[in-house]
């Protein structure tokens, strides 16, 4: 997966900058769809940002954001709640199936025994 980092008005640390974008390949394994990802960093006054958006075949990208006052918060948080949306998303592409055919109609075959 190809990762693209961007550093908006700051300087962001270099450990944090290895650590996002190792981090950002690690989540391939809650999604194998994954194509690229972009990490905008952000200062605003005390206020730093992490922004990821990941670009997924066949879907809409991904997108989660985290706010702190240092880097490495943030960049937890982001992560943290990249991790839901992946899993959610993957829950729900398993979960909408029904029971299997099978055992449909072997409970319509055997009345269950009723209890006296």
């Amino acid at each position: 997966m190809r990762v693209q980092t961007v550093a908006r008005k700051c300087d962001v640390p270099a450990p944090v900058l290895t650590r996002a974008t190792e981090q950002l390949q690690k989540l391939s394994r809650f999604d194998p769809s994954l194509q690229s990802a972009e990490i905008i960093f952000e200062a605003e006054g005390h206020r730093k940002s992490v922004e990821a958006i990941l670009i997924r075949e066949g879907a809409t990208p991904a997108v989660a954001r985290g706010q702190d006052t240092e880097f490495r918060p943030a960049l937890d948080q982001m992560l943290e709640r990249m991790r839901r949306i992946l899993t959610r998303g993957r829950s729900q592409v398993t979960d909408h199936r029904g029971p299997r055919i099978a055992d449909v109609v072997d409970s319509e075959r055997r009345p269950e025994a009723s209890v006296e």
